[in-house]
């Protein structure tokens, strides 16, 4: 029993140090979004947001960490150019972007495209990534019947929709979005008819899988305070009021920032959500009883994480048609990741060890030093001064 005892321990130990970054530093690459418009007369404008940065370095989304990539120096030192010399770096790469991605009608021939213009902000607050604007454009005979999109591995993840746009009749019909994942060409979009919606089962399943791997594997940060949260007490009401606070307080703040009503700079929000961190894994230490107070800060660091979820939202885009159900779905997604941090801690440690004498001491102080110091250092490095 002490044998298996001490596996158990060494088992998680490692996993809290798997999760513990050697670089604090890094960020991790957003998927880029694609709108393909189309007028009826064949003229295609195509606008990809993405980082120029993350594409010039070959950084794209297998890379948890930007840190672990082999040209990670180069990657930070290209996030903090002003929007004119990043340009000019991105010149000669312009040529190896448009053979890389690829637009092909009905009969799988590719539409040439070029490249129309880039508008690239500047670096701000560089500790999110910056996503710049490459607009492109193409010219299609009349008689294509549909589009698939092409945009390669190398490059990351993509979200792409098609907008039909008939600027005689003054209409447009979007598409849903298609999240193009591990090198997939896009769905066909059709130009022959008004593009079909996705059923309501298929949008719900795509919200609930972005919202769960924004928490498992992607959401460190988050996954750190959920953890603070099971290591404050042994006890299950103490976890659950706590799960509770912190699930009503992020369900208020995401659907506020993704309706336009509440919106706080990045800026703030980052080292903040860090903060919150750090305070929750240092109040373990220092206190053994649930009250009231530390309730009111889980809430209100809740409010802090919904915000940070709404960014996830923002740059993957909402169908138009199913706001709500895309949002739900999303949080229940979110809140079925909480559950698998919880659950994986729970059988982990809880099952076997939290009646033993020693287990505070040896476990919970520890493993709550270790989540403190890390939002610490995360709160320093996201402060940009």
């Amino acid at each position: 029993m002490r044998l298996l005892l001490a596996q158990l321990l060494r088992y998680f130990f490692a996993f809290l140090f798997l999760l513990y970054p050697v670089h604090l530093t890094a960020d991790v690459v957003k998927p880029a979004l694609i709108e393909i418009n189309v007028e009826s007369s064949g003229q295609i404008a195509i606008e990809i947001r993405a980082s120029i940065e993350a594409l010039l370095t070959g950084i794209n989304s297998r890379y948890k960490n930007t840190q672990d990539a082999p040209n990670a120096e180069e990657y930070d030192a290209l996030r903090v150019l002003q929007a004119d010399e990043l340009a000019v770096q991105f010149e000669p790469f312009k040529s190896v972007f448009l053979r890389q991605i690829a637009l092909t009608d009905h009969n799988g021939q590719r539409i040439p495209l070029q490249i129309s213009s880039v508008d690239i902000p500047e670096p701000g607050y560089t500790k999110v990534p910056r996503i710049s604007l490459i607009n492109l454009t193409a010219q299609i005979p009349l008689s294509t019947q549909s589009l698939q999109w092409y945009y390669p591995l190398a490059f990351g993840d993509n979200a792409v929709r098609l907008r039909q746009v008939d600027k005689q009749k003054q209409q447009w019909h979007w598409s849903e979005w298609q999240w193009l994942r591990k090198d997939k060409t896009s769905e066909p979009f059709s130009l022959t008819e008004i593009v079909a919606k996705k059923p309501l089962h298929q949008v719900v399943t795509n919200y609930i899988v972005l919202g769960f791997e924004h928490i498992v594997p992607k959401g460190l940060d988050h996954i750190l305070f959920i953890l603070a949260l099971f290591f404050f007490s042994t006890h299950l009401k103490p976890l659950l009021w706590q799960i509770t606070m912190f699930t009503i307080a992020h369900t208020i703040t995401l659907g506020l920032s993704m309706n336009g009503v509440l919106t706080l700079p990045a800026n703030i929000v980052e080292p903040l959500i860090a903060l919150s961190i750090a305070y929750a894994g240092f109040e373990n230490i220092l206190t053994k009883n649930l009250h009231n107070s530390r309730l009111a800060l889980v809430f209100a660091f809740g409010l802090l994480h919904g915000m940070g979820f709404a960014s996830v939202l923002a740059d993957f885009g909402m169908p138009d048609d199913a706001f709500a159900i895309a949002l739900i779905s999303f949080n229940i997604g979110v809140e079925l990741g909480q559950l698998a941090v919880v659950a994986l801690a729970f059988f982990m440690l809880s099952v076997w060890l939290r009646y033993k004498s020693w287990y505070r001491k040896v476990i919970v102080i520890p493993a709550s030093l270790l989540i403190a110091v890390t939002g610490l250092v995360w709160t320093v490095q996201r402060i940009q001064f």
